[in-house]
């Protein structure tokens, strides 16, 4: 089982499968390589042809060319694209691969959009379904096995005959009681891991842009991988099917490239899925600019507190660590942060501020006025931006600077998982032998995949830690538990207390880790929420050239609780304050000390042993 995870995480090691490439053969086998960012993919694997490869009708564009719509045109092509989606996984002609199906919606797309009513529209989806093949009557038939299920597909909307009249609404109910057994062209699953592989989702990266065509067609196609294959669907907080209706709109009559990809990035942060963001546009996100400021911005107290100043700092820089930054050329931070909040994918309001902080000093080259707040006096200083370096996959770290291992004391254990090395696992546990704590700190991304290798050391029995849900290909949107995944003791154990430290930082695969360590007897977490975005990551394209992600498989707890979005909650929770900040103490780590050895000993010395 150790295996299976060492492609699950996003920023590790990712599936390598073809983007911008016409289709690629079900025969091949996909590979994998160790990446730090999602958008480098490769394939080396021979192709079959498909339609993908001979239908180039719409190669050069869609020819749909919008300056409006309609409160009835954006109705009517809710209802396509709920359609195109719910066919694209249902109708044998296209889940065998006979279909070009993006380009089968710029057929019937014209009609839709000229259909006065929502009987005219409906009435051309009828008549563009019923010129594919029909649909035989199944023998035998998939059903739904409920004895292990999560949540089903939510499918009821094709019953509804008021919205879709009699014979569309007989037609998709016909499609989807016939199902039979067998794979589908645009989805697959990954082998020993359950997650999905979107096999022969285009990226168009010659498409000249704007498009409104090309546009919707990146709308529904993210829209329905979530509604579809997202193993969070229901928790994801909003109602998914008005979130359609409402950027219909907004993403078919963006009027450049940049708009397109900044709606894009408002419509995906819906989803509320922190592996879900268009990690190739992240440059157009608000506030945009190829400069920064030369510190670190971090939220502690509801306040952007600079924590850090960076390499490139001058040495007469008018910013200190400790300052609470409150205005950025003269407007209001509260008030900027209001208008940025709806770009930005996170799972959590944790993830969302860390991700703002990283960000918010952003803007144009040269000279800034920054309003500060220090030491009860509020002033404004006048700081030179720096060309960025911003690392849009790392989601930060606060853990001690210095070797990934070390004695803090005689007494306590310090280990980090930013540097951590899986062939030193063992390594680590025995140089912990006889201190009274070991402090796992995870206030980082893991450098290595350590569970096991390490969880391994802190259980003393068979001990469970987590369980998933996968998607079903023959029951799209269905989602089942699979049996829960344990930890093996080996040797040699750890006996001491075992206390892991999380935050905002910690996401993904640092938060499964923290999951498994917490399952050893007597384990403590200490600090505060992490991002709340657990699981692997399945990524695809979208027109344009664009690259995003979903979760590909669900992350629980044995007992089914769930993660996302409320990420790995602490026992005990300390929070970074302002004064802490500035005086350069990290208090989540002193109560990690405080925990281990008690309140004998002094906070001086506490204090003492928290610092690098």
């Amino acid at each position: 089982m150790k295996s299976i995870f060492r492609i699950a995480f996003f920023g590790v090691v990712i599936l390598v499968i073809a983007y911008g490439t016409r289709a690629q053969s079900k025969a091949c086998e996909l590979t994998t390589r160790d990446v730090t960012v999602p958008n480098v993919f490769t394939s080396t694997c021979e192709r079959t042809q498909t339609p993908l490869d001979l239908d180039h009708q719409f190669d050069s564009g869609s020819g749909v060319v919008l300056k409006q719509l309609t409160t009835v045109q954006i109705g009517n092509l809710a209802t396509l694209g709920r359609v195109w989606g719910f066919l694209k996984y249902h109708h044998p002609q296209v889940t065998s691969g006979h279909l070009h199906w993006d380009y089968e919606l710029f057929r019937v797309l014209p009609a839709i959009l000229e259909a006065p009513d929502r009987e005219a529209a409906n009435g051309a989806l009828l008549h563009w379904i019923t010129k594919l093949s029909d649909v035989a009557l199944c023998n035998p038939c998939v059903e739904l096995d409920e004895r292990d299920l999560d949540f089903g597909p939510d499918v009821d909307w094709i019953a509804d005959e008021v919205s879709l009249g009699r014979e569309l609404s007989q037609r998709l109910r016909s499609i989807r009681n016939n199902r039979v057994p067998g794979g589908q062209f645009y989805v697959s699953k990954v082998t020993n891991i359950g997650n999905p592989s979107f096999d022969h989702e285009l990226g168009y990266e010659k498409l000249k842009l704007p498009d409104a065509g090309f546009q919707l067609l990146s709308l529904y196609r993210f829209w329905n991988i979530i509604e579809y294959w997202s193993p969070y669907r229901d928790v994801m907080g909003v109602d998914w099917n008005n979130i359609l209706t409402q950027f219909i709109p907004r993403v078919a009559l963006a009027g450049s490239a940049e708009a397109y990809q900044r709606e894009l990035l408002a419509f995906i942060a819906n989803a509320h899925d922190g592996h879900a963001n268009l990690w190739t546009s992240l440059a157009v996100r608000p506030p945009v600019g190829k400069c920064q400021l030369p510190v670190e911005v971090r939220f502690a107290e509801n306040l952007p507190v600079i924590s850090g100043l960076s390499a490139a700092a001058p040495n007469d820089l008018a910013l200190k660590i400790g300052d609470v930054i409150t205005e950025l050329d003269g407007a209001p931070l509260g008030k900027l942060i209001e208008n940025w909040r709806p770009y930005y994918a996170t799972s959590n309001d944790a993830a969302l501020m860390r991700d703002i902080g990283h960000y918010m000093t952003r803007g144009d080259c040269g000279e800034a006025i920054i309003g500060i707040h220090r030491e009860n006096r509020d002033f404004k200083v006048t700081v030179k931006r720096v060309t960025a370096s911003i690392n849009d996959y790392n989601p930060g770290k606060h853990d001690l600077p210095g070797p990934a291992f070390r004695l803090v004391s005689k007494e306590v254990a310090y280990l980090k998982l930013s540097s951590v090395k899986e062939a030193e696992c063992t390594h680590y546990i025995e140089e912990a032998a006889g201190t009274k704590g070991l402090i796992i700190d995870i206030r980082n991304y893991p450098s290595e995949f350590v569970v096991f290798a390490l969880g391994s050391h802190l259980v003393e029995k068979e001990t469970e830690f987590v369980r998933f849900t996968e998607g079903d290909l023959a029951n799209p949107g269905a989602f089942h538990w699979t049996k829960p995944l344990s930890l093996s003791p080996d040797r040699p154990p750890y006996a001491g207390k075992i206390v892991i430290l999380v935050d905002e930082s910690s996401m993904s695969q640092a938060e499964y880790t923290s999951m498994a360590f917490r399952s050893a007897h007597g384990a403590m977490v200490i600090g505060s929420t992490t991002s709340g975005a657990d699981g692997n990551v399945s990524p695809f394209a979208l027109p344009g050239g664009l690259h995003t992600m979903i979760s590909g498989i669900g992350l629980f707890y044995p007992d089914k609780t769930a993660t996302q979005r409320i990420g790995i909650k602490p026992s005990i929770e300390v929070r970074p304050t302002v004064a802490g900040i500035r005086a350069g103490r990290d208090e989540v780590l002193e109560e990690a000390l405080r925990q281990i050895l008690g309140r004998r000993v002094p906070a001086s010395e506490i204090e003492k042993m928290a610092r690098p």
